[in-house]
């Protein structure tokens, strides 16, 4: 069961919600617990810890919205905020997001828009923490590790286990951020690395609030995989999420000049191989994907210009009932014998 905390000065908010949403308390989908503002909402936090996610007023008296965002980020990290207020100016908007807001409703509520984005919400508030559960079991593991574990990390069977390697079927997308290496060459250390990490935050949401896979960080791109059920079409609609939300960052005043951070991305879909791929001596293995239609989409981007989403002819005819597309030119890509005709998705 899901537990939400609604933080609203407006009582009859507590009523509308308990209306709406009577079958999915009944059936205990959802708990709701309600707080009428900033201050009320962190002493609930501190008596229930269990809160998933957090649904927030900005105008509210003794702390506000926007307040409460950086004390919850304090309180806990894994605690997702969505703000649900009628100031939907951008200012207020940006303000949020910078805070940590995970989405962004205004009032009146359109409670069918609040439902998925609810959903949407807690599926990535309990990735982030199945993740780091994750993260601590393999950390214990390190730390308390029994012999018996540790003799059969040294055997050929554990060798041959972790080598295993399977064809899957799946989507592929790189994401470069155009032009960042000038702005690395031109700033300090602690500001690339801030603000690269910001960048990688905004895209890591989109992609994994579709179900996506991060594959890996290489420099100032990401690769991520898709398996599943539409997983060419997740693909592309995490794409143009990620795009949507890159543009709406705003630019950064470098000292020379100004960066607006913009995406270029190839997508393909296919057979893969996946499996442990690295140096089992130095015991240093990535579980990843490689072949043919990896390498396709990683030259796709390579060759996408600024706010580009290019995809083979191959997934054009997938998809081309359910995005718009515009076919380019063909391109001779690396280790391709024959020009590859490509489609750049507009939306």
């Amino acid at each position: 069961m899901a537990k939400i905390l609604v933080v609203d000065d407006e009582t009859d908010l507590e009523i509308l919600i308990k209306q709406k949403f009577r079958k999915e308390i009944r059936q205990k989908e959802y708990e709701f617990l309600f707080a009428i503002n900033g201050v009320d909402a962190l002493q609930k936090l501190l008596e229930d810890p269990e809160v998933d996610i957090v649904l927030s007023d900005i105008n509210m008296p003794e702390m506000d919205g926007l307040t409460l965002l950086t004390k919850l980020n304090e309180l806990s990290p894994l605690i997702q905020a969505v703000i649900v207020s009628a100031y939907g100016d951008m200012e207020n908007i940006r303000t949020a997001m910078n805070r940590g807001a995970f989405d962004f409703i205004t009032k009146p509520i359109n409670f069918k828009d609040l439902t998925l984005t609810m959903d949407k919400t807690l599926k990535h508030a309990k990735q982030l923490k199945e993740t780091l559960n994750a993260v601590r079991e393999n950390n214990i593991l390190k730390m308390y590790v029994d012999q018996n574990v540790l003799s059969f990390m040294g055997s050929k069977e554990y060798e041959s286990t972790m080598m295993d390697n399977e064809t899957i079927e799946g989507s592929v997308v790189f994401i470069d951020i155009c032009g960042f290496t000038s702005l690395s060459e031109n700033a300090q250390a602690n500001t690339v690395v801030t603000v690269i990490n910001s960048y990688f935050d905004v895209m890591v949401k989109e992609i994994m609030a579709v179900d996506g896979l991060i594959d890996k960080f290489i420099g100032d791109a990401i690769m991520a995989v898709f398996k599943g059920d539409y997983h060419l079409d997740r693909a592309i609609e995490a794409s143009l999420a990620v795009r949507n939300k890159i543009n709406s960052l705003p630019a950064i005043q470098g000292e020379n000049n100004e960066y607006k951070p913009k995406v270029s991305i190839g997508i393909n879909s296919g057979e893969m191989i996946s499996g442990n791929i690295g140096s089992e001596s130095l015991k240093r293995l990535d579980y990843t994907v490689i072949g043919d239609t990896v390498n396709t989409a990683a030259r796709l981007q390579d060759a996408a210009k600024e706010n580009q989403i290019l995809i083979t002819e191959y997934c054009y005819k997938l998809v081309k009932e359910s995005f718009q597309c515009k076919k380019l030119e063909s391109i001779h890509l690396k280790n391709k014998a024959e020009a590859v005709v490509v489609y750049e998705v507009l939306e």
